[in-house]
């Protein structure tokens, strides 16, 4: 299946820290490309994988589930673990709950994750339906593009596959019922104003991360998609700042 112009996987050899991006449900490389370029550019080595069923079409994206995407990262993670001493994780939306997950899993082998408006709850009260939904109807409109800065466009779907969409259910509850194996540092960006994903999802790692580890900023002036809206920035430099305060091998700049 082709991939659409733009949609591509990212990747840049750098130095021995390595950052892990992985952007959301039905969007794209694309959403997080500008923040690996700014991390390539600081001399870190970058994978931002395209997940499997993204970037292509939302029929395609409907022969997959959240196993499928999470192994693409875990793929990607052991190759950066391969070839850099340290490894962060970072994500946006359900590629920020992926990051946990992942973190969850792999332990010590992550030195600190950033995510931006991580999605660990079900929002939508009739995606509970999903389940069944799926034998009935094939998709509902997508929640692409939730962006406040002007003329800023997110490449991703306008449909939702409900047969996909049904699976976030279990990973969410796996999720969230291990978010106290994650002990290493987290920096959440959150948008107050965003039409996707709700507080609720912040608002419960506030109340089960609790070992002093998390941090939270708020973007006042970005809706969901912030890593292509007005505070794009502040995430970028803020990952950055990140990243040299908790690694303990240098950066490798070009």
């Amino acid at each position: 299946m082709p991939v659409m112009p733009g949609a591509e996987a990212y990747h840049h050899a750098g130095g021995q820290v390595g950052v892990l991006l992985c952007h959301g449900f039905t969007g794209s490389p694309q959403s997080l490309r500008p923040w690996g370029e700014y991390l390539a550019a600081a001399g870190i080595t970058v994978a931002l994988p395209r997940l499997p069923g993204h970037g292509t079409t939302w029929r395609e994206m409907a022969r997959t589930r959240w196993e499928d995407w999470y192994a693409e990262l875990d793929k990607a993670l052991a190759d950066l673990r391969g070839n850099c001493a340290e490894v962060f994780v970072m994500g946006l939306s359900l590629g920020g709950c992926m990051a946990l997950r992942l973190a969850e899993v792999h332990g010590d082998g992550i030195k600190g994750l950033v995510v931006v408006n991580p999605s660990i709850v079900n929002d939508a009260p009739l995606l509970r339906l999903a389940p069944l939904l799926k034998f009935v109807i094939a998709s509902v409109p997508g929640v692409a593009g939730d962006i406040k800065k002007e003329g800023a466009a997110e490449l991703g779907y306008t449909r939702t596959p409900v047969k996909a969409a049904a699976t976030l259910l279990r990973l969410w509850s796996l999720t969230r019922s291990e978010l106290s194996k994650i002990t290493q540092p987290v920096l959440v960006f959150h948008s107050p104003q965003d039409h996707v994903v709700k507080p609720g999802s912040v608002r419960i790692l506030r109340e089960r991360l609790t070992g002093g580890n998390l941090n939270v900023v708020e973007l006042a002036n970005s809706y969901h998609v912030a890593t292509l809206d007005n505070d794009a920035d502040r995430i970028f430099a803020g990952s950055l700042e990140f990243i040299t305060s908790n690694a303990s091998v240098p950066l490798q700049r070009d």
